[in-house]
């Protein structure tokens, strides 16, 4: 019997961590029918992921409106999942992560009956607020799905702590390595994508810092205090150019653009599309980030990274050495970003660790667990 299986997101990290596993269930059609429905909480930034990685989605509840706030975002996919899953009829539901998405659509999925699988189970900080919403969305999901596919061991660690049944997590890796490793062959060998940037008066001959920066916990003087320390490294360095797409929401745009908006080596951008910045990591000197994901990809690319937050849900990167946490601290950003680019030494080792979140296998795992699965529940 051909098992129908739905994978849900809405985002576009979750869809650069979602579309591998896409791709390696299309390789087994005989023992499984996949579909796609797409939340679109981010609209235009998730369709760029689907358009480069040439997916389409099956379904689409199209959410994304202005100002929106968790309660109706939440409602509003509980409501919209109820015709799709009463027509497609999935015996898997895949979500993934931490978002909005993925918390309301694991609500959804177990309401039809489906068996709901957690792609990147059990990160944890232990802080409901800290990151919010994401880390109170993980906690609801990890007490509503069935199978947890943990990407590292200590994440196996957490679950296991909250009497999750062993037998239901698997540790595959992070899909975003299987995603990564496609994604920056393909960059590395289109020209187009390095001719955009030369025209674009970035100084390639310095050496380039990425910021990227989005987390609501970090609004306000959060972010007062990143473009602070932004601003100084840039003026007490002329020989680093700082590159900064910075995210659509007002919070973050404001402070930007009034802060480093006329500093001379510091370049805005637009939010950037997936393959472009993947090609912006790979020329990157080093990253300044608040980005879960972006502290799982650098590593594997041999880019140290100072992570813009208090707390962590992947510590594993701050044991292995290819991370620093740094928060929102003006003088500990400053620090640690001349730090790297002065100690050549500490540079050379953070950059040549190991990558803890694993060797872009993790999608093969993940379909091998749930078909084996599916052959065991037949024979039953």
């Amino acid at each position: 019997m051909v098992k129908k299986i739905l994978l849900l997101f809405g985002t576009r990290p979750e869809a650069i961590k979602m579309i591998p596993v896409y791709n390696e269930l299309l390789l087994h059609k005989q023992e499984a029918e996949t579909r796609i429905c797409i939340t679109a909480q981010h609209r235009a930034m998730l369709d760029q992921v689907l358009s480069f990685f040439n997916v389409e989605a099956d379904y689409d509840l199209d959410l994304m409106k202005p100002n929106q706030n968790l309660y109706d975002l939440s409602a509003a996919i509980i409501a919209g999942l109820k015709p799709i899953l009463e027509d497609f009829k999935p015996h898997y539901v895949l979500v993934h992560g931490d978002t909005t998405t993925t918390m309301a659509g694991s609500i959804a999925a177990a309401y039809s009956g489906a068996i709901v699988g957690h792609v990147e189970a059990g990160l944890r900080t232990y802080n409901k607020k800290s990151p919010f919403p994401e880390e109170l969305n993980r906690l609801i999901t990890s007490a509503i799905c069935d199978l947890h596919f943990a990407p590292t061991h200590l994440s196996k660690s957490n679950l296991l702590k909250e009497n999750i049944d062993e037998s239901k997590i698997v540790v595959t890796g992070n899909t975003v390595i299987d995603a990564l490793q496609t994604s920056v062959q393909l960059v590395r060998n289109d020209s187009s994508i390095e001719n955009y940037f030369r025209g674009l008066d970035i100084d390639f001959s310095k050496r380039i810092i990425l910021v990227t920066g989005h987390r609501r916990e970090n609004f306000g003087d959060g972010f007062l205090n990143i473009c602070k320390a932004l601003k100084e490294i840039a003026s007490r360095r002329n020989d680093v150019q700082v590159v900064y797409p910075v995210h659509l929401n007002p919070n973050v745009q404001k402070p930007v653009k009034e802060l480093l908006g006329d500093v001379e080596n510091v370049k805005l951008l637009d939010p950037l599309p997936y393959e472009q910045f993947v090609w912006l990591m790979d020329q990157s000197y080093l990253i300044i980030t608040d980005s879960g994901g972006v502290q799982e990809e650098a590593p594997s690319l041999g880019k140290p990274v100072l992570v813009m937050r208090d707390t962590t849900e992947r510590p594993e990167a701050v044991t292995a050495g290819t991370v620093i946490l740094v928060g929102t601290d003006k003088e500990m950003i400053i620090e640690k970003t001349l730090m790297l680019l002065d100690d050549e030494q500490k540079y050379v080792s953070m950059s040549t660790l190991h990558n803890p979140y694993g060797d872009g296998n993790a999608s093969k795992r993940i379909v091998e667990f749930i078909l084996k699965k599916t052959s065991q529940e037949e024979y039953d």
